[in-house]
């Protein structure tokens, strides 16, 4: 939960907006097309054109372009609403140019998508639509009234009224289907983005919470030396005061609890020097029980079953992504299970296997090959505990950031229990000091 509120933090959604140099910057090259185009049409082709009113235009344009980069910083990023008004200025801006130059039957008319696209990869769904119906209620109004098309003076081109109506359905159509295209890819892009950052978010977590165990062992050799002193000082004055009546209980428990504090430190630091193995590797059969334990007490039963294994056991580095994903498929199994999950794990001189299996309802036919896919969830909508689909994401990409490969499949049809099943090729388990990227290293 705390990671989804990070992905929905105002912080975050104000990172997702649209840069407004990046709208700048695309503004420019409007601004210089639209005037070469005009100069090549004056004075190249030498067609008559109101040129000063089309340049009106172009300087508006521009003088907002620099105001804009003026008035705010170039990593400025523009509030939908604020983004949203300067495309529908330069939605006006063409809409008067073309108005100029011929209307629709203006082979540039087709530019008139350009806002719109923009808006769709950038800005909510609804401004998308409102700009959209805008853009064509202009084109529209550009079939019937505009300026004639420039052309040699003494012989007006009249395009046919068949060819004005192709040209607009041609533009309206433009319009819709390049921005649902590009309000799909941007949508599926964010949604990327985001399961991403929530992986980064969880690895650094678990990284963090594994890297405390070390500090705990600093902390209690640093703590050592004064709390020894302490003891020895307790010792001392319960000697001298011996059953004194006033003070001696209380030295008494001074020198019992300093006592106690030594016996928790040397836990500590027990598990950094004659533990060090326990900490940074990590057999397969400690992992399975590491993975399930937080799980057992949520009223199903987890039975753990030894396959078949071939050689010694593998033993890895710890991976707290590793970890926090095989922890992530069990209690996915723990949630759909009716009675009971079983977990078997395997190894050979080839592969090593681990699997979860519920007797659950299955995976849905339906999105079982989609499975692991950002916002997929298997999870309806109005079930408790609905999910995103970012939890099954982040397990599957750090799972095979380690080298595994994973496969979701229902046991025997729907209504049998749904099958995970995680390998490994058997050779990231060897020499797991020399092998910075094995399933217990994310380095």
């Amino acid at each position: 939960m705390a990671m989804i509120n990070v992905l929905r933090s105002p912080d975050f959604q104000q990172s997702q907006r649209l840069r407004l140099n990046t709208l700048i910057r695309l503004r420019w090259l409007a601004i210089v097309g639209q005037s070469v185009t005009v100069l090549v049409v004056a004075y190249g082709l030498k067609f008559p054109l109101p040129v000063s009113l089309c340049f009106a235009l172009i300087a508006c344009s521009a003088w907002m372009n620099l105001y804009l980069a003026f008035r705010f910083p170039a990593a400025h990023r523009l509030t939908p609403f604020a983004a949203f008004g300067i495309l529908i200025f330069d939605s006006l801006q063409l809409a008067g140019l073309l108005y100029m130059t011929g209307g629709l039957t203006n082979p540039f008319s087709l530019l008139m998508t350009v806002p719109v696209v923009i808006s769709a990869t950038s800005l909510p769904l609804r401004l998308t639509a409102l700009l959209g119906g805008l853009v064509m209620i202009a084109a529209t109004l550009l079939v019937f009234i505009h300026l004639p098309l420039p052309w040699h003076e003494g012989a007006p081109l009249e395009m046919p009224f068949i060819y004005v109506a192709g040209m607009w359905m041609a533009v309206l159509s433009s319009i819709a289907f390049t921005a649902m295209y590009a309000f799909r890819v941007a949508a599926e892009a964010r949604l990327l983005a985001n399961a991403l950052a929530a992986t980064e978010l969880v690895l650094q977590r678990e990284q963090h919470l594994s890297a405390l165990d070390g500090l705990a062992a600093a902390a209690a050799h640093e703590l050592g030396t004064p709390l020894a002193t302490i003891t020895l000082v307790a010792k001392e004055m319960e000697k001298a005061l011996g059953k004194d009546p006033k003070y001696g209980e209380d030295v008494k428990l001074l020198r019992s609890q300093s006592e106690r504090c030594r016996e928790i430190l040397k836990r500590l630091t027990s598990l950094s020097t004659e533990g060090e193995a326990h900490l940074s590797r990590l057999p397969l059969t400690s992992l399975v029980e590491e993975v399930t334990a937080p799980h057992r007490d949520f009223g199903i039963s987890i039975k753990l079953r030894p396959g078949e294994r071939t050689g010694p056991e593998p033993v890895g580095r710890r991976n707290p992504g590793v970890i926090y994903g095989l922890g992530n498929l069990v209690e996915n199994a723990v949630d759909f299970a009716r009675k009971s999950v079983t977990v078997r794990w395997s190894w050979d001189e080839a592969i090593v296997t681990f699997s979860i299996i519920d007797d659950g309802p299955g995976f849905p036919p339906e999105i079982i090959d989609r499975i692991g896919e950002p916002y997929m969830s298997t999870r309806q909508g109005n079930e408790a505990g609905g999910g995103l689909g970012l939890g099954l994401f982040i397990a599957k990409t750090l799972l095979e950031r380690s080298g595994a490969t994973l496969d979701f499949r229902n046991s025997s049809g729907l209504g049998e229990g749904a099958v995970v099943q995680i390998s490994w090729p058997r050779n990231v388990f060897l020499n797991p000091e020399s092998a910075p990227a094995t399933m217990f290293d994310t380095a």
